[in-house]
């Protein structure tokens, strides 16, 4: 499978949310869907890193790093913890860093872009929140899909085989 949003767009346009933000794919996988999990932070990583040390299975980290373009909220070494926690994806309003290794990671990343650097870690942020960005809701427990279409939420489950 290539695509994933249009084909759900077709069977569930009315359970589906479009975020209104074009990302950027730095992963080596671009299509993902799972449980959303979220972050919300300031140049500030250290709950990014807390959160992608756990189990990720079926889940997606969404981080709203408040579109700050003065930070990396993920680099490579927190990319590879994820992967070996079975994180399906990040997503991040704001930046990551370590772009050409974290496009070798079996794992989806969007971000709004790129700065090689590092946060301070004081901390502080918060989690399991819901947060609000590129015109979308992403609450905890609903469910994000994700592809190089764009990116959507829906409140329930959905089936992702092709139609």
């Amino acid at each position: 499978m290539l695509d994933l949003l249009p084909d759900l767009f077709d069977q569930y346009p009315e359970q589906l949310s479009l975020a209104n933000r074009a990302f950027i794919d730095y992963g080596k996988n671009t299509i993902f869907h799972g449980e959303i999990v979220t972050v919300a932070c300031f140049e500030d990583n250290s709950k990014v890193k807390e959160i992608l040390a756990t189990d990720g299975r079926g889940k997606v980290l969404v981080v709203d790093g408040k579109g700050s373009m003065n930070r990396a909220l993920l680099g490579d070494m927190i990319a590879e913890n994820a992967v070996k926690n079975n994180w399906q994806a990040v997503v991040i309003n704001g930046c990551i860093r370590d772009a050409g290794t974290i496009s070798t990671l079996d794992i989806a990343v969007k971000a709004i872009g790129c700065n090689p650097i590092k946060t301070e870690k004081l901390g502080v942020g918060e989690t399991n929140i819901v947060v609000n960005f590129a015109n979308i809701e992403f609450i905890p427990g609903w469910f994000v899909y994700g592809d190089t279409n764009g990116l959507a939420v829906s409140e329930s489950k959905l089936s992702v085989t092709a139609g």
